[in-house]
């Protein structure tokens, strides 16, 4: 029998997640997850682990304690690794410990592994510390659930307090406590969904957090913090001043390819959105590019114009009898991720032109005499003529093989409603193919209002072509381009 894990995913900010709780998942074959657990978190999971929403709102519970319990034991004593991942810690108010005991009561293995709890989280990204030298020493954790069954005359006197799913009774807590001596005027705040993206806050005092996160229309799940450290906020609030903060930003590269750029969104404070429009795959003949290869040190050049012909081409090259050894010529890569792909089998690039499209590629190769020079050009299977038609009109003989296709991934069409349930700020295209997919999937009317930013020029063209006002474009034709170019405009 496998060890069934309960692990807590944290306050939200999948980054928050610990190195155990990772693995945990990595080795999950079957995970039980929460409302409260970031989805992001299930990427962890293996392709073919099963899993189950249990999860559970104030008014819809997908399944009932019991049931949970039950399906915890049914599915350890079918021999599967569980793992049951619960928003911030599941021994905080998160009824870890009676799974705990359920799974103790049966005889099975068990690991707890702890999470970063809410307040913690509160106190790191809302510039709140629930403790402080100058202001308090203690902290108070409750929950807000059943008002009638705490002493509040004992809680009342608390320097910290932190109130869980508080926001339904606040009205109710905030008159017991100072019935009891609170002082109204004493700073509170009122925090959903903390550390993620769409965090939202509402600061005010004991006397009126109530009102004003109704004028807020804040809604569970909803934690308060009320204490004089909340008076720091403003001070200590960098989270919420990151300058993509709450900005919802739709990425559509393909999935294996988004995660760096999807990275660096969300360091900025943005909630990368995954659409992926495009799947890259391999050639459908792989007959050419085999040929090619056999004839690899034939070849005066080799041009590189995306890290996936470098992929598909090692991977037929992998396929074959020979090896890099019989690379004799030069290589020639558009853009420095192409480049880093090179340089991680070893290779030297020898040339890279000044700007990451086919025109600057084309000036590059103006120094050398092409003159019955034979070169190697392993791409998609639909790109532009230009490199291939200009580099023969200088004597060179081209052999433009497809090393890869692209195509629109089948379970992205299912993606398209939820992605646009709470429509984007920005939507990034990162080439042309990525601007035509996203249009067969979600038409061009899913983008009123929705900014555009785009990898160049080439895509732009693609984009105005197919009527849409493209908002920036990247300087530099990169990821990282294309990110200034967004930040540019905030």
């Amino acid at each position: 029998m496998k060890t069934v894990y309960l692990v807590g995913a944290g306050p939200g900010d999948p980054g928050l997640l610990t190195l155990k709780g990772r693995s945990a998942l990595e080795q999950a074959d079957c995970v039980l997850y929460d409302n409260l657990a970031n989805a992001a978190l299930l990427e962890y999971a293996p392709r073919a682990a099963e899993r189950i929403y249990v999860g559970k709102k104030k008014s819809s519970h997908a399944l009932t304690q019991e049931e949970i319990c039950d399906l915890l034991l049914s599915k350890a004593r079918a021999g599967k690794s569980v793992v049951r991942l619960k928003g911030g810690d599941p021994y905080i108010f998160g009824r870890g410990g009676e799974e705990a005991e359920v799974l103790a009561d049966a005889g099975i293995p068990f690991e707890v592994v702890p999470g970063v709890t809410t307040p913690l989280g509160i106190a790191a990204y809302c510039g709140v510390p629930l403790t402080h030298r100058e202001h308090t020493s203690a902290v108070t954790f409750v929950t807000g659930h059943s008002v009638e069954a705490i002493d509040w005359g004992k809680i009342g006197h608390a320097e910290t307090l932190v109130l869980f799913m508080g926001l339904t009774h606040v009205r109710e807590i905030a008159s017991a406590l100072i019935a009891n001596g609170k002082d109204p005027q004493t700073p509170a705040i009122a925090v959903r969904w903390a550390t993620r993206p769409d965090q939202q806050t509402v600061a005010g005092t004991l006397s009126d957090i109530e009102d004003l996160a109704g004028q807020a229309h804040l809604r569970p799940p909803v934690s308060i913090v009320i204490g004089d450290v909340v008076s720091m906020r403003e001070k200590l609030n960098w989270f919420e001043r990151l300058p993509l903060f709450g900005q919802r930003i739709l990425v559509t590269r393909a999935g294996e390819q988004a995660g760096e750029f999807s990275a660096r969104l969300r360091a900025l404070g943005a909630e990368p959105v995954a659409l992926p429009v495009i799947a890259t795959v391999a050639a459908e003949d792989p007959a050419p590019l085999d040929e090619a290869i056999a004839r690899l040190a034939s070849y005066d050049w080799l041009i590189f114009t995306s890290v996936n012909g470098v992929r598909f081409f090692l991977e037929r090259l992998t396929a074959s009898a020979f090896d890099l050894r019989q690379l004799r010529g030069r290589i020639c890569a558009i853009g420095p991720a192409t480049r880093q792909a090179l340089e991680a089998l070893h290779l030297k690039v020898d040339l890279m032109p000044a700007e990451y499209v086919a025109e600057s590629l084309v000036e590059a190769f103006a120094p050398f005499d092409l003159q019955g020079r034979s070169i190697l050009l392993p791409r998609a299977a639909v790109a532009r003529d230009v490199v291939p038609r200009e580099l023969a009109a200088r004597g060179a003989r081209v052999d433009v093989v497809e090393a890869y296709r692209t195509i629109v991934p089948g379970e992205s069409r299912s993606l398209v409603a939820d992605v646009f349930s709470r429509p984007p700020h920005w939507v990034t295209f990162t080439s042309s193919s990525t601007v035509k997919n996203f249009l067969s999937l979600a038409g061009a009317e899913s983008l009123r209002g929705v900014k555009i930013a785009s990898i160049g020029p080439v895509t732009s063209d693609t984009a105005r072509r197919h009527g849409l006002e493209v908002t920036v474009e990247a300087k530099e034709h990169t990821t990282a381009g294309l990110l200034a170019a967004i930040l540019s405009v905030r």
